[in-house]
């Protein structure tokens, strides 16, 4: 063993002397900028665990659904990060029933492009039209729900359930098909928000397309339209016979059929 018997000097000193220009930051942290934590700041993942937390104290069904009602009426109304998270739980927790709803013989698909926003538009408007009638059930529902835990006295009101899946419902699954057929036959596009050289070499091609941004359908249990909404006025460009039992497939793929001929007439 070595022992020494020199002293060592001590170990320099975290904070330097006044007349030093170097932070007064104790080593390795340093004095630059941090942001502040925030909602807005944390991963999707775990913003999402935080919202499901909120759960935690909840006690029964009742419990529950007033925190379904807080995140519909307050929470997701902070910011866009919550509002994500938020809906990402609501629409999981109501589909089910809202499938339960559809009424046979149509489909539903609101789930399909829920994530895909229109660019330079409202981050809440979706691009699957349907999604948004899912979102209008589920604010429904949850204030029904909490309002007959609240009272006996409250009567559901069965004829705003009625309109959207007797219209609204059929409606925009039928909207969604025809952009789905329409697009695969090339007589359809959505603006994608690209722009530069790829956007100007698809001009061209979409002189004999249509925007889906201004198509909409004109339904009834007899006849389907497809509206075409410019700055100059609102028409019915083409319409199809359906029969009340008939799928909106079958709806859908006579619209885009018809409309492929219109197209052919009018460019």
């Amino acid at each position: 063993m070595i022992i020494l018997e020199e002293k060592m000097p001590p170990p320099p000193p975290y904070t330097p002397p006044p007349s030093a220009s170097v932070p007064t930051f104790p080593p390795p942290f340093s004095s630059g900028s941090r942001q502040k934590t925030s909602f807005t700041s944390l991963p999707s993942h775990l913003l999402l665990r935080i919202v499901y937390a909120t759960f935690a104290h909840t006690k029964g069904v009742e419990g529950q659904r007033k925190t379904l009602y807080w995140l519909t009426m307050n929470l997701r109304m902070v910011n866009r990060s919550l509002y994500f998270a938020c809906m990402h739980i609501l629409r999981s927790t109501y589909l089910p029933a809202y499938n339960q709803l559809v009424k046979p013989p149509y489909t539903s698909d609101p789930f399909a492009s829920a994530l895909s926003t229109k660019p330079g538009g409202s981050f809440m408007q979706a691009l699957q039209r349907e999604t948004r009638v899912l979102d209008l059930f589920v604010v429904l529902k949850v204030r029904e729900d909490v309002w007959a835990d609240e009272t006996e006295l409250h009567l559901e009101r069965d004829e705003s359930f009625r309109d959207l899946f007797d219209l609204m419902q059929p409606r925009s699954r039928l909207e969604d098909l025809v952009r789905i057929y329409g697009e695969r036959e090339g007589l359809i596009y959505t603006d994608d928000g690209s722009s530069s050289v790829a956007s100007t070499s698809r001009s061209k091609s979409r002189k004999r397309q249509l925007p889906f941004d201004a198509l909409s359908v004109s339904f009834s249990s007899r006849r389907v339209g497809l509206v075409l909404t410019t700055s100059q006025r609102k028409r019915t460009i083409v319409e199809v016979e359906r029969r009340r039992e008939e799928k909106l497939e079958y709806a859908a793929r006579g619209l885009v059929h018809e409309l492929k001929s219109w197209i052919r007439e009018n460019t």
